[in-house]
């Protein structure tokens, strides 16, 4: 017997992601105001969570001397990692979807999709791939094939 398509759509977002965790890590640069640059960082993060997953906060050194401050985020927790890569998936344009799948193999390795993200779209709360001075976005599958994560990707809308 067949299903209602809303039925099939329903069972999908129901299943869990194969996803271990995923880390944000975004870089302050001495000319950023902090707390703006951590406020783009969170955008990424339901509203559910955006209180509950913590930045730490590591002070670096540039090139130049420059100050830097890294903030960087681990999220393990199964249900807070479906619903920030759900909120990826369902934040990002359509256009950078296609050209994330187009890419994959350069955007993968040992089970690692990486992501770059627009700080400054973020922080306006869109979501869009972006190369120069990004959020940097690790999602670690735990199927590790690229076969296996291009499938759920697609499956969870990461991926036309």
């Amino acid at each position: 017997m067949n299903q209602p398509i809303s039925q099939i759509v329903m069972n999908a977002l129901s299943s869990k992601i194969p996803i271990a965790y995923i880390d944000i890590r975004v870089f302050a640069h001495a000319t950023e105001d902090v707390d703006k640059v951590l406020s783009a960082a969170r955008s990424l993060l339901p509203t559910t969570l955006i209180d509950t997953v913590v930045f730490g906060k590591s002070n670096l050194t540039g090139h130049y001397g420059n100050p830097i401050i890294l903030l960087e985020a681990r999220i393990k927790e199964k249900n807070a990692v479906q619903a920030v890569f759900e909120r990826v998936s369902s934040g990002l344009r359509i256009l950078d979807k296609e050209l994330l799948s187009s890419q994959i193999k350069q955007h993968f390795d040992r089970g690692n999709l990486y992501m770059r993200l627009d700080k400054q779209s973020a922080y306006l709360n869109e979501i869009k791939l972006y190369q120069t001075d990004p959020i940097h976005l690790r999602i670690h599958f735990r199927k590790h094939s690229l076969e296996e994560v291009i499938d759920a990707c697609r499956k969870f809308g990461l991926l036309p």
